[in-house]
């Protein structure tokens, strides 16, 4: 059987938010499967060791390393032209950069919630809408990442939610407006996922999941890498404006539950 569609091998990809966590498993990902690979976060210090041990590793792949706060314009603008520079163009553009804080609505503050949907909303807006020319060039893919909350609410998180519902529709809508320039855009909504952020808030790691049961409550940051090499791949050429939900087993309402 072949698994040659399922590679992104000789690709261009910026994942951002890519510091830790699911960003920087998919960026690992990426660049184990070949591709040239520009991670970046907000703080330079931060984003660096993710681009030398990509760089001092076997994989094909090479990495840079690139300071960008995805809500300042001319950052992005700079992002993207420095991936060109260094490696020819861009192919996958993969929104991974968020943020989020737990609290009751009543007491979210206006700057509270403008910073949420900044990063989220208008971050995603910002990479994607400034990539648009290079990825269009010779077709590519974008990958954006919601979440389960944007799907269905989130208790003491509901700027979060909010905004990735945008990020849902905006998925939906683009992918559409794209298809004929031969761009597939598409999401990703992860559940719980064990990553730092979830590890240092609740105690939570990935050494402590169990994989040989199909009963999964928390995911793990591969496997998200997973889901995204797939949507980045020629594998999931039939697959446009679709928003990929990976929660492990679904939550069913309790009168259903025995």
């Amino acid at each position: 059987m072949s698994t040659e569609q399922f590679s992104v091998d000789g690709d261009v990809a910026i994942v951002t938010g890519s510091s830790s966590g699911i960003g920087r498993g998919i960026a690992e990902r990426f660049a184990a499967d070949g591709v040239d690979v520009v991670v970046c976060s907000r703080e330079q210090e931060n984003v660096d060791p993710v681009a030398e041990e990509i760089n001092e590793s076997d994989s094909p792949g090479e990495a840079l390393a690139v300071e960008c706060d995805v809500t300042d314009r001319d950052a992005v603008e700079a992002l993207v032209e420095a991936t060109v520079e260094e490696f020819g163009g861009l192919d996958v553009l993969v929104n991974n950069a968020g943020a989020s804080f737990m609290a009751d609505f009543d007491d979210i503050s206006p700057n509270g919630w403008e910073t949420i949907m900044d990063i989220n909303v208008n971050g995603t807006y910002h990479c994607t809408h400034a990539a648009a020319e290079h990825l269009k060039d010779g077709g590519g893919s974008v990958i954006n990442l919601a979440s389960v909350a944007g799907q269905r609410g989130s208790p003491m998180m509901s700027p979060y939610g909010a905004a990735k519902a945008a990020v849902i529709n905006l998925t939906t809508t683009l992918s559409y407006e794209w298809a004929d320039d031969d761009v597939r855009v598409n999401c990703i909504a992860p559940g719980f996922v064990a990553t730092p952020g979830v590890e240092s808030q609740m105690g939570v790691s990935a050494d402590n999941i169990d994989r040989e049961e199909v009963a999964r409550r928390i995911g793990t940051v591969e496997e998200i890498a997973d889901l995204a090499q797939f949507l980045a791949s020629p594998a999931s050429s039939y697959i446009v404006g679709e928003t990929v939900t990976a929660q492990g087993v679904p939550q069913i309402s309790e009168e259903h539950e025995i």
